[in-house]
Formats: structure tokens, C-alpha cells, sequence
């Protein structure tokens, strides 16, 4: 039994590859029948690989293997030798194919995916400790697949509005029938409690977390799901790196913001850092609200918003949450990047507004309050129906309306003047009868002061009225004027507008 085993597990070479060192047991390679890509090994050799390698179903190897032998299963192996056999199947997997071609290296493709599905079920079972060499050639097999470019014509003619991808026109991997394996198998390795995260530390490492994160920009939305878990695993598993995966997270949202607008996993980073706010311990540190001024609040501004704001939105109300008087600055920067031309993003940022007022207390409330209701006044009257009435639907928030209840002389004189002016012709019926609900509402709060915005407003109408026929009849003593003083030859004539 034990001669047939051995026959068959690839031998070591007793020559080094690259400066690899002959006890390397990744250097062990699988039965290769033909060309094929044999990846060096050493303590270097995620960074090597993950540079100089870009074979993957993105930019594909120079070589193509043209045949590769399985090895004896686990079950047929005592357990002194399944370290051993977890190893040499690793090595086997590091060897990659063109998926482009789907009649291609078939017989290998399949070979390869079986042993993919055995090292999952293996690392799954939990039966045996890692050791350090396994551990080295699981980190090695995963850059080998995982780590690639993705060439810009991959993209080039897709996602118009910096970066937004049409979510009915998903862009699919084609080598994900083997990639969905090595992320299976990536993630039960990190989440096994036979996995001793001092030693992992040395090579699931800043290099290997920072082209993990580079994947992110994958427009394979499977991709990008299994890469959000298999993070959120590596923050858990290694606190040690959790600083450097907080300050590499920003630096692609920075990048975003300030620089491309271009990237296909902002809401998938966002989702991370969401349960990543939740478990920030209180009072907050400095280097937290400097993410939320610095960071989240400036993700407002991209056009592609649109794409991210559930995941930001929540990230925002996180923040709130934990420390209240965060609310006021909040709001403060959403009215700084508030969308002017934009209706579907001013909706959006109603929304976001309705939500931080749900949690905001009174304090905070009037500190904000005035800026707030002045951009609330000119959404109700927009002539886009739905910012319209997502701005009148304020007021079917109890704790909303509570705050203004108690800041109704304030609040009352600035939108009173907006809500006339739909009263008086605003086109759509819906926005309409909105207003006048809310009209009554305010009657009912402090009805001295309503009759008294509304003298004021009439009051500011008829002198407007005023002006404008002043205006028109200035314009019309100007044009009289100039009709009775002739032009001569081609002399320009200077006419000043009269002083009102």
C-alpha cells in the first residue's frame, strides 16, 4: 500500500528553482506531461509571483500545460502523510489553463478542479493542524490563481458614469468554475481553528492582504461577494493587520474620490467597513471621524454614487449612532456636496437626511437646522415631483416632525414662503395635496404664527410685484429713449439702465 502511495507523489527536485531551497515542500511539483508553468517557491514567493505572473483568465500564461496526473486521494493515506499529500495537491493546483477555450486542456481542467473540491473538503474537516510548509504553499497556490491583472480593454467600453456598471450586464470570469473553488477553499482555510494565526501572519502578510484588496476592482460580481467574506475573515482572524487593512481601504476610496471615480468595489469595501464601524469602541478616536469627514462624506460627490449608497448610508448612520453629536457634522457635509442638476441623487440624499434626523437630538438639531430647511424649502419646490415629495414626506416622520414642532418659529418662516408658491400652481396633484397637508399641520401647531408668515409673505409678494413693474417700466423708458436718438453712421451708442 505504502509503495503504491509513494510511486505515486511527485518527487522533490534535487535542484533549487529560483534560489529555492530542495526541503521547500511547495517546491514539490505534480506529474506534468508536456509544457507547463512551474512556479518558483521561497519565503518571497507571493511577491515574486503576484509581480511578475499574470496568468489567470484575465492575462494568460505564456506556456499552457497540456496534461497533468491526479494524485491518490486522502482517504487512501495515513494521517502522519495527509500534511504531506496537502501539500504536493497544492503544488498541483498552481498549475493554470486558458479558459477562453473551452475545449482546451480539458482532461487537466477537470483534474485540477476535482483537486480543488478535495482540498476544500479536506481544509473543511478540520482533522489536522496546519503546519508552517502547508501553510507557505496554501498562500503560494492562492497568489498563483488569484493575484492578476486586469487588462483595461477587459473594461474599457463599459460602466460610462465614472465607473457605474449596469448592474442587467454583469461582466462573468470565465475561469470562475476553478476560481469559486480557490476562494472556497481560501476562505475555510482562514476560518479553520486548525490554523495558528501567529504563524499565518508571516505569509497571509501586508503584500498579500494589499493584492487581495487590488482584486476588488474585479467586474465579476461573484468575485467581489467572495472577496468581501474571505476580508472580513482576515480582520477578524489577524488583528495584527487590521490598522493596514483600515489605511489600504481608504487609500482606494481616497483614490476613487479625489483621483479616478472609477472602481468596481466601493460597495463592496463599504460593506466591510460597516461592520467594522460597529465593532469601534467608544469615545471614538480621532482617526475615525477623520475617516468620516475625510472619507465617507466626500464619497457624495461621484456621479456613480448611486452604485454604493445602501453600503454608505449605512456606514453614515453607524457613525451617528455611536456618538450623536457626529449628527450636525453629518449634515453639514452633505449640504456642502448636495447634488444641484442631479434629481435622482438629490432624492437619495433626502433619504440620507431623513435617517440621520431619525437619530439626532435636539441639541445638534439646532445647530443644523437652519442651512438644513433652507435646502429642504428649495427641494419642495423643485419640478422634479419626486425630490418634491421626498422632501414633503419629512413631515410623516413623527420624531421629524417633533424637532420642528419645537423649532416652529424658526423653521415656519423659511419654508412657509415655499409652500405658498406650490399651493399656487405647483403642477403635479400629489405635491399639491402634500403641501396643504403639511399647511394644515402647521395651522395646527401655532396658528398666531402662521397668519403671521403669511402677511409676511404677501407682504414680500406685493413688493416684489412691485419691483418687477418698476423694472418693466424702466426697460420701457430706456427703449423710448433710444428710439427718439438716431444712430449715425456706424457710432456704437452706451445706454445705462435707469436706478430703481
Amino acid at each position: 500500500m505504502l509503495k503504491q502511495f509513494f510511486s505515486k507523489i511527485p518527487r522533490k527536485s534535487s535542484k533549487s528553482h529560483g534560489g529555492e531551497s530542495c526541503r521547500d515542500p511547495v517546491a514539490a511539483t505534480p506529474r506534468v506531461t508536456g509544457r507547463a508553468n512551474r512556479p518558483n517557491g521561497g519565503s518571497s514567493a507571493i511577491r515574486s509571483n503576484s509581480a511578475k505572473r499574470t496568468s489567470s483568465s484575465a492575462v494568460f500564461p505564456a506556456s499552457i500545460v497540456s496534461g497533468i496526473e491526479p494524485l491518490v486521494p486522502f482517504k487512501d493515506v495515513p494521517h502522519a502523510e495527509k500534511m504531506n499529500l496537502f501539500v504536493s495537491k497544492l503544488s498541483l493546483c498552481c498549475v493554470t489553463f486558458d479558459f477562453t477555450d473551452a475545449g482546451k486542456n480539458v482532461v487537466e481542467k477537470d483534474v485540477k478542479r476535482q483537486t480543488l473540491l478535495e482540498l476544500v473538503d479536506f481544509v473543511a474537516s478540520g482533522s489536522t493542524k496546519f503546519s508552517e510548509p502547508a501553510i507557505l504553499a496554501m498562500s503560494r497556490m492562492c497568489a498563483i490563481n488569484l493575484f492578476r491583472a486586469f487588462p483595461p480593454p477587459y473594461r474599457s467600453n463599459r460602466g460610462g458614469a465614472g465607473g457605474e456598471i449596469d448592474d442587467d450586464e454583469p461582466v462573468f470570469d470565465p475561469a470562475w468554475s476553478h476560481l469559486q473553488f480557490v476562494y472556497e477553499l481560501l476562505l475555510n482555510f482562514i476560518n479553520s481553528p486548525c490554523l495558528d494565526a501567529k504563524v499565518a501572519k508571516k505569509y497571509i502578510d501586508h503584500s498579500f492582504i494589499s493584492r487581495l484588496l487590488e482584486l476588488f476592482d474585479s467586474e465579476d460580481p461573484r468575485e467581489r461577494d467572495c472577496l468581501k467574506t474571505i476580508l472580513h475573515k482576515v480582520y477578524g482572524k489577524f488583528m495584527v493587520h487590521r490598522p493596514y487593512i483600515r489605511k489600504s481601504i481608504n487609500n482606494i476610496f481616497y483614490r476613487f474620490v479625489y483621483e479616478t471615480e472609477k472602481h468596481n468595489g466601493i460597495a463592496e469595501l463599504l460593506e466591510i467597513f460597516g461592520s467594522i464601524i460597529c465593532g469601534f469602541a467608544l469615545p471614538l478616536k480621532e482617526e475615525h471621524k477623520i475617516f468620516l469627514w475625510r472619507v465617507l462624506i466626500p464619497l457624495h460627490k461621484p456621479k456613480s454614487m448611486g452604485v454604493y449608497f445602501q453600503q454608505l448610508s449605512y456606514c453614515i448612520t453607524q457613525f451617528v449612532e455611536k456618538e450623536p453629536k457626529l449628527a450636525s457634522t453629518v449634515i453639514r457635509g452633505l449640504l456642502k456636496y448636495w447634488p444641484i442638476t442631479n434629481s435622482q441623487k438629490e432624492v437619495m440624499f433626502l433619504g440620507e437626511v431623513e435617517e440621520i434626523l431619525e437619530v439626532i437630538n435636539m441639541l445638534e438639531f439646532q445647530r443644523v437646522m437652519v442651512p438644513l430647511f433652507w435646502r429642504i424649502s428649495c427641494c419642495i419646490n423643485s419640478l422634479h415631483f419626486q425630490v418634491a415629495e421626498r422632501a414633503l414626506f419629512l413631515w410623516n416622520n413623527d420624531h421629524i416632525v417633533n424637532l420642528i414642532a419645537h423649532n416652529c418659529q424658526v423653521i415656519l418662516p423659511i419654508v412657509f414662503p415655499a409652500l405658498e408658491r406650490n399651493c399656487q400652481g405647483h403642477w403635479s396633484q400629489t405635491v399639491l395635496n402634500l403641501t396643504l397637508n403639511i399647511r394644515k399641520m402647521f395651522i395646527e401647531m401655532d396658528d398666531k404664527l402662521f397668519l403671521s408668515c403669511h402677511s409676511h409673505f404677501k407682504e414680500e409678494e406685493a413688493f416684489s410685484i412691485s419691483a418687477a413693474e418698476k423694472r418693466k417700466e424702466a426697460w420701457e423708458q430706456l427703449e423710448h429713449a433710444a428710439s427718439l436718438r438716431p444712430v449715425i453712421g456706424n457710432t456704437a451708442v452706451l445706454v445705462c439702465p435707469l436706478t430703481t
